[in-house]
């Protein structure tokens, strides 16, 4: 399973509760453009619109060997997401609480070649959340320190 691209930025920002897999609705080239790493989901999310799933602002560039140079390409254009209707049913009761998003977690490759999204159901984190986590990390990185030049 190897991943095209990563959102590293969504941990950071959001508390993640839930993952879940979905397939993407794909044009032309844009398997091609996605294989050769030519897309990115920071800054998208998704939502739930008239029963289906939406991937907004995700981009995708055009496939730079395509000889479709005349016809008008969106790179950011809506795309769907492809769930079963239990699931969607399920992800719009979760969302419906106040600040619960889905967000795009990483763009990967399944065993069968088939190009998938995972969407993470997740919630803003508060300003003291991410000082809190930063804290952490340096305390962590303080005692790893320590521990190599006592064992020395």
């Amino acid at each position: 399973m190897s991943a095209f691209c990563t959102n590293r930025k969504a941990y950071f920002l959001y508390t993640i509760s839930e993952t879940i897999e979905a397939g993407i609705v794909l044009r032309g080239n844009e398997v091609k453009s996605i294989r050769s790493g030519l897309i990115t989901i920071s800054g998208s999310y998704a939502i739930i619109q008239n029963g289906e799933l939406k991937l907004l602002n995700c981009s995708i560039t055009r496939y730079p060997f395509s000889n479709s140079s005349g016809i008008k390409y969106d790179e950011l254009r809506t795309r769907t997401l492809l769930l079963h209707n239990s699931e969607i049913k399920r992800l719009t009761t979760k969302i419906t609480a106040k600040g619960v998003t889905l967000i795009p977690l990483k763009v990967y490759e399944n065993k069968r070649k088939i190009i998938k999204i995972e969407i993470g159901v997740g919630k803003h984190k508060k300003l003291h959340d991410h000082r809190e986590k930063l804290k952490e990390r340096d305390l962590d990185r303080e005692a790893k320190r320590d521990m190599k030049y006592y064992h020395e």
